[in-house]
């Protein structure tokens, strides 16, 4: 059997929720033993350390199942199971994490299900009797499950937050695109686009473990996600078309180091200036500038990534492009008369409509 590639504490958080999520045979085991009013700890991970942590009980490695699982419940000690929940080895065992890893539980079995999860690097479930309540431990991590219907209403209010801001993003980049029809783009106009992409993807980072929890309860959440986002992957071009090309400094480095910013120096866009390679002081930078043209050419239907590339690299800037005669594009590896025409005829359409909107 090839050996399980280590995986990052925020990668294993994710795949702990799909394995919970509705629709799963251990959401199913969890909601027998809620209902039964019993309290449990499933530990999932590596059977050999977790053995190595633990004493006592029964070995069985046997099939996961659902109501297996609501059996041996019934003992006291602790249920272990293989990393994807998929085999049980042991029931009724007793954890003996160390003492010195911090906790901040005070009933028994949590304090030992947070730690042992913090020492063995794995996943621990600890089902509450008296609050009927599942509290999910992930390495260092830990995170109280809810019902599925108080995680669809968090889903919806945070989508709606999210609309809103989409909202405002679309309209940064709609006179972003006037701007850039126009060819009197500052700096300010640039940032103001990247940080209003960032506070939009912050958002989607809040809903994504909504609906990983949710499981197939989340589907339509995640639909509805999916298409507000639209308007993001067109914003993501933003950098590549204005970013200040350097040795090492590349589009994605960019883009990662905005999503690094902490919220308030997001808030400063001389810091997403300086990111684009520009400096933070926004009046320093010349009054207007060029964009390459990659986001205005991924507007026009139809125009493969690869031809937009080498319209790029030949022409240089949109207003190249924009100018350039039929003759010209033809002259661009993988454009002939017809491509020639289509990109000449889908600027100009961009062009009348921006108008007709900001008339």
């Amino acid at each position: 059997m090839a050996k399980r590639k280590k995986r990052s504490e925020t990668e294993a958080f994710s795949e702990a929720l799909e394995m919970v999520a509705p629709g799963t045979k251990i959401h199913e085991a969890l909601n027998s033993i809620l209902q039964s009013r019993m309290g449990a700890l499933l530990c999932f991970g590596d059977v050999k350390r977790l053995s190595r942590l633990s004493e006592g009980g029964v070995k069985l490695d046997a099939d996961m199942s659902p109501q297996l699982v609501y059996e041996l419940s019934k003992m006291d000690g602790a249920i272990i199971l293989n990393e994807d929940g998929t085999r049980i080895h042991f029931a009724n065992r007793f954890l003996k994490p160390a003492g010195h890893y911090p906790t901040i539980e005070t009933g028994t079995r949590h304090r030992a299900a947070q730690r042992l999860a913090n020492q063995a690097k794995c996943v621990v479930l600890a089902l509450s009797q008296r609050r009927s309540s599942v509290t999910l431990y992930c390495h260092t991590r830990r995170y109280a499950l809810e019902s599925v219907q108080t995680l669809v209403n968090k889903g919806v209010q945070t989508l709606q937050t999210l609309d809103k801001y989409v909202d405002t993003l679309r309209k940064t980049m709609n006179e972003l695109t006037l701007r850039e029809l126009g060819d009197i783009v500052t700096i300010f106009d640039v940032c103001r686009v990247l940080q209003r992409a960032e506070m939009v993807n912050r958002i989607r980072l809040e809903v994504d473990p909504i609906i990983l929890e949710l499981g197939e309860e989340g589907r339509l959440l995640d639909l509805q996600l999916r298409e507000t986002l639209n308007p993001l992957k067109e914003a993501d071009m933003v950098v590549r078309d204005y970013y200040k090309e350097r040795s090492g400094i590349t589009p994605e480095v960019v883009h990662s180091r905005i999503a690094a910013l902490p919220q308030e120096e997001l808030m400063s866009l001389g810091n997403i200036s300086q990111q684009l390679g520009y400096g933070p002081n926004l009046r320093s930078v010349d009054s207007y500038m060029t964009p390459r043209g990659y986001r205005i050419l991924h507007s026009i239907n139809r125009l493969p990534p690869q031809l937009i590339d080498n319209l790029v690299e030949k022409l240089g800037t949109l207003h190249a492009i924009m100018n350039a005669s039929r003759e010209q594009l033809v002259e661009v590896e993988g454009v002939g008369d017809v491509i020639a025409e289509r990109i000449r005829g889908g600027l100009s359409l961009l062009t009348n409509q921006m108008a007709a909107s900001g008339s």
